[in-house]
């Protein structure tokens, strides 16, 4: 039991670098969504969603995480976790599985569900902790700006 608190601590602390992250997004005029990429307790990588900030098709939080982190050995990946505050797309679903990232932990899967399932599939360890800021993040971006988050996913 004591190992589960732990881990579930430390899975907060470095979900907070990502809800961090995703703030400044929103602070941008971006979509607030925050990604870190963490490996033997370093973020090796933090980033936010910067489609609109930088007119990207593939900025999302976890792919603006893995290129603030840059060029890591296959062996760097194969040890990290991917936070993210938002249940990842097919895109950074890819990503994750390309780079053979074990573990990813998301804030919340209430405004979307992305790729949890096949990354399960394939092995990969998908923790949600259910993160009721994350959840209004979205909330309030939604509520204000419906047609860049249909943009966002697709739609």
């Amino acid at each position: 039991m004591g190992h589960d608190r732990d881990q579930r601590a430390i899975d907060e602390r470095f979900l907070a670098v990502a809800i961090e992250q995703a703030r400044i997004g929103r602070d941008e005029g971006g979509v607030p969504i925050g990604g870190a990429l963490v490996a033997d307790g370093v973020v090796l990588g933090a980033g936010h969603n910067r489609r609109v900030q930088l007119g990207s098709a593939i900025r999302h939080g976890e792919t603006d995480a893995m290129e603030v982190a840059g060029r890591l050995k296959a062996s760097v990946y194969r040890t990290a976790t991917m936070y993210t505050t938002l249940s990842p797309c097919d895109m950074c679903t890819g990503t994750i599985l390309l780079y053979g990232i074990p573990r990813v932990v998301i804030g919340e899967n209430e405004t979307f569900v992305g790729g949890e399932g096949y990354l399960r599939a394939r092995g990969v360890e998908v923790v949600n902790l259910d993160s009721e800021e994350c959840k209004q993040l979205m909330r309030d971006f939604i509520r204000d700006h419906p047609d860049i988050w249909n943009e966002d996913i697709g739609e």
